[in-house]
């Protein structure tokens, strides 16, 4: 049998590792300049963690896990009726009572509600971990995919929105990656439900317009009608996600909609301090963007989306303010927000770009050929000396023809050879060959240190 790997799911090679660490040192480095401090969580949770916090898409992309011990006879019964249960949509313990985490902010939200008496409030901190959802693969989605996050509960203070907003500039200015960042907020969406039929259309709204992107705005509204809009809600939705001009245009045509709403101008009035206050720490403001709707329930105020400029990818990153997202495991009035980077996309990004930096993907500098014993001894000697300073290098594990040790170092990409004969051995000196330009020199053992690698 031919071996395979599951769809939406990828091996990684050297270059591709190193290039994926550079994106994640990278992302660790800004987090931890601005405070954040580092948590890891479980790949799997239990089920009744992550079940209805997604919204009804969400829920339908957790991948569930079987439970152990099925094969018991005593169980056969329930198990049955478990299955019955599954093919109707509906979970069962009888069958699964864990599930792989779906995103990062779940089991951090379950992990506060844990352990929120001993933390330092407000709590920041960032996670790096693999997710899983049990999506259709396509270009830039898969089913098995990174996301580093980076959160801050127990503060209300736009503060937090503003710093994260800086972290976003900041880590995709090191990665040299131009992006917009895009900005709404939840309020002015609420708002925008209660004059289109109440907020309990909260969510049909949003997970509609969340769409819109994908299927356009003629299916949008086929959506709406089909969740139980009339024409008149639907053509007011449309006037909002048509609205257009600078942020300040904006702000100004939302108030004019939302006079008299409290949240909607409460909503504003949030996006007003961000594009404000923006400029000051980067060069430029977020964009707002109101067909930005980010479909989880748990979202309560600003929400933000990055976009890369000059691909066709999506969103590389987002996030946004949840008031209350420990209440979902009993522990209410703890407010947060955040924000996720999508390591894999800006992966995909940065190789169609082309600007990850050559260095990144440099292994060993130098192969020591294997010319005998007495050679071998000495060049392991030197290359423990090279080690120690730092400077990755390997000694060929064989004494084989030259070309087997050439093709060997041309596979690794190593730049530099090193050939230590019995002559070379006696006069104290190595011949160095930089394989990318073909220039050989000869370099004393003592000097070998000082030697420029690049």
């Amino acid at each position: 049998m031919k071996p395979t790997i599951p769809q939406g799911t990828r091996d990684f090679g050297a270059d591709t590792v190193r290039k994926r660490n550079y994106i994640f040192s990278t992302i660790q480095a800004v987090f931890e300049l601005y405070g954040f401090q580092p948590l890891e969580t479980p790949a799997m949770e239990n089920l009744e963690t992550l079940m209805g916090k997604y919204g009804e898409e969400g829920d339908k992309l957790i991948f569930k896990i079987l439970n152990n011990g099925l094969d018991n006879e005593a169980k056969a019964g329930k198990i049955r009726e478990g299955f019955a249960k599954i093919t109707e949509g509906k979970s069962s313990k009888d069958i699964t009572e864990r599930a792989l985490r779906y995103d990062l902010t779940i089991p951090f939200a379950r992990y506060v509600a844990m352990n929120h008496q001993q933390l330092p409030m407000p709590f920041k901190r960032y996670q790096m971990q693999p997710v899983w959802r049990a999506d259709r693969p396509q270009k830039g989605r898969y089913r098995e995919f990174y996301q580093c996050d980076a959160d801050v509960v127990g503060s209300k203070s736009l503060l937090n929105e503003l710093e994260l907003v800086n972290i976003y500039a900041t880590v995709f200015q090191k990665l040299k990656v131009d992006v917009e960042i895009r900005i709404n907020n939840r309020k002015v969406l609420a708002a925008l439900a209660d004059i289109c039929g109440g907020a309990e259309k909260m969510i049909d709204i949003t997970i509609a317009i969340d769409k819109l992107d994908k299927i356009g705005i003629e299916k949008v509204k086929e959506e709406l009608l089909g969740r139980g809009l009339n024409e008149a809600q639907v053509q007011t939705i449309e006037s909002f996600l048509n609205i257009s001009g600078s942020n300040e245009e904006k702000l100004q045509q939302l108030k004019t909609i939302f006079a008299g709403n409290e949240t909607g101008l409460k909503g504003i009035e949030e996006l007003m301090y961000l594009i404000a206050h923006s400029p000051l720490t980067i060069p430029y403001s977020p964009l707002i963007d109101l067909t930005l709707a980010r479909g989880l329930n748990y979202y309560t105020g600003t929400i933000f989306e990055v976009k890369a400029k000059g691909v066709q990818i999506g969103s590389i990153g987002g996030g946004g303010r949840y008031d209350d997202l420990t209440g979902l495991f009993g522990v209410p009035n703890i407010p947060g927000v955040g924000i996720s980077f999508g390591v894999d996309r800006i992966y995909d990004v940065m190789s169609e770009l082309d600007v990850f930096p050559t260095e990144v993907v440099s292994g060993t500098k130098l192969l020591f050929f294997n010319l005998g014993e007495a050679e071998v001894a000495k060049a392991m000697e030197l290359a423990q000396t090279l080690r120690s300073q730092g400077i990755a290098c390997e000694v060929f594990h064989e004494n084989s023809k030259f070309d087997k040790q050439f093709k060997y170092a041309e596979k690794k990409s190593i730049p530099f050879i090193a050939v230590l004969g019995s002559k070379e051995l006696e006069a104290g000196v190595v011949n160095l060959k930089n394989l990318a330009t073909g220039t050989q020199q000869q370099v004393v053992f003592e000097n070998l240190v000082d030697f420029n690698w690049q």
